[in-house]
């Protein structure tokens, strides 16, 4: 999903509930990533991998100039063998050693098991900040510091939610001075383009 249809789907949920959520949720991301590049990990159930979050976060720290949004994928199964890239070749072990300025972002639409909730637990113990987006699992968000769901049968899937939440993310930077952001520019051209006429008297 592109910044204009980013723009046009605000735009729809005008006057509910999701786009002040989803906002709020993509600020409480940005401050507990703080400064550091390399603290955000992303992890999914053992049925579901983040890829696409992990894309868009991944576009959103180029675009905004933020590398700290730049999430670290975790999964549940990485394959053997040289061939597999360094940053697709990280497994859970990765969650044992996260810590006081670390954020684990949990991405469940379903159960994200047992082992799973014990891993995030050890990661909150060691002081890593841990956020959940989710179908609405109740023990993941007694772990959560903050967690956002999209219960199945929802107005909005989880997957629209984590393309709110993602462009949500880069823009709650300050813009540098004299620069204004491709996404930035994409986003008011869709938003005139879907504005009625002016009227003329």
């Amino acid at each position: 999903m592109d910044a204009v249809r980013v723009a046009l789907l605000r735009e729809v949920l005008a006057g509910t509930e999701w786009l002040q959520a989803t906002r709020r949720f993509a600020g409480s991301l940005r401050a507990a990533v703080g400064p550091r590049e390399g603290g955000l990990l992303l992890v999914g159930s053992e049925s579901y991998e983040p890829w696409h979050l992990a894309a868009h976060l991944d576009d959103e720290a180029a675009w905004s100039g933020l590398p700290e949004l730049s999430p670290t994928l975790v999964r549940h199964r990485v394959p053997e063998g040289s061939a597999v890239p360094a940053h697709l070749a990280v497994g859970l072990g990765r969650l044992e050693g996260a810590g006081r300025g670390e954020t684990l972002l949990v991405v469940a639409p379903d159960d994200p098991g047992a082992g799973l909730l014990e891993r995030v637990n050890d990661a909150r113990r060691g002081g890593a900040t841990v956020l959940a987006l989710d179908g609405g699992d109740t023990e993941l968000h007694t772990l959560a510091h903050d967690a956002l769901s999209a219960p199945e049968g929802g107005e909005l899937g989880l997957d629209t939610l984590q393309h709110l939440v993602s462009a949500a993310a880069g823009e709650n930077s300050l813009p540098r001075p004299g620069r204004r952001r491709f996404q930035d520019r994409l986003a008011r051209l869709a938003e005139h383009l879907a504005a009625p006429p002016p009227t003329h008297w």
